[in-house]
């Protein structure tokens, strides 16, 4: 399957209602895993990635090794591969362009792609952001791939964020313009109440992106409210690192 069958694929495996489940892989192994499982694409999670190189999330692992993970993921399996790429390594809509083309090069799909400030604090501004997926959707273009961006807003998440409630109308008004900039889907972690989940599937163009945490409904309910998307996180990967550290022990204990 060629690189924009793949996209054309991953794309349509997003409908609401019926949600495609990534339960997300860290390297060319923890790919091939999830895939002899019966996933029908793969995504990866940063914090995962970062964690399993001995970096922590936030960008400290270096595009370069980044790129060089992704490549072996991306041989390593035949489905369609997406990439938690943060905030896209760069500051500069010039330098967020080189880093997704050297990501498409590889042969990715899809990005997720956040709006919280990385080096900073707080969200980058609407249109700033905006701007940035824009940056993103030419260099895609102009490489001829539809890739899917899914636009990821940290509104409801972290410590200190306000009720879900309050954060409502900002994160419609970062769905449309996110939308409107070129932005494939839009995902929400940290957000678990069903009435709000629902109400943002009832409003939102996009696809929504769920992500599973403690107080989330089951993917199950979560179809039923119209999303389209449910991730695990780096969940995957600290289960795996549980099951690890527990053979090990009936080994050394």
């Amino acid at each position: 399957m060629s690189q924009i069958e793949k996209a054309k694929t991953f794309l349509n495996l997003h409908s609401k209602g019926r949600p495609v489940l990534l339960y997300n892989a860290w390297d060319a192994g923890s790919a091939k895993a999830v895939v002899r499982a019966g996933a029908s694409a793969v995504a990866t999670s940063s914090w995962a990635m970062a964690a399993a190189h001995g970096h922590t999330d936030g960008e400290s692992i270096p595009v370069s090794l980044v790129h060089e993970i992704v490549s072996r993921v991306v041989s390593a399996v035949e489905v369609p591969v997406s990439v938690d790429f943060e905030g896209g390594y760069s500051s500069s809509e010039s330098g967020l362009s080189d880093n997704i083309e050297r990501l498409l090069a590889l042969g990715v799909v899809g990005i997720n792609f956040e709006d919280r400030v990385v080096s900073g604090e707080g969200l980058h501004a609407i249109d700033h952001q905006a701007r940035r997926i824009a940056a993103i959707r030419s260099a895609a273009t102009k490489l001829g791939v539809p890739l899917f961006i899914n636009a990821r807003t940290d509104l409801f998440l972290g410590r200190g964020t306000p009720d879900p409630k309050d954060s409502m109308t900002a994160a419609l008004e970062r769905a449309a313009a996110y939308a409107a900039a070129g932005a494939s889907g839009y995902f929400v972690p940290g957000l678990k109440d069903e009435g709000l989940i629902g109400r943002l599937c009832e409003r939102v163009e996009l696809p929504v992106n769920v992500m599973m945490m403690n107080g989330v409904p089951s993917p199950q309910r979560l179809g039923e409210l119209g999303v389209a998307r449910v991730s695990w996180g780096h969940m995957a990967y600290v289960d795996a690192m549980a099951g690890l550290e527990r053979a090990a022990k009936s080994i050394y204990g």
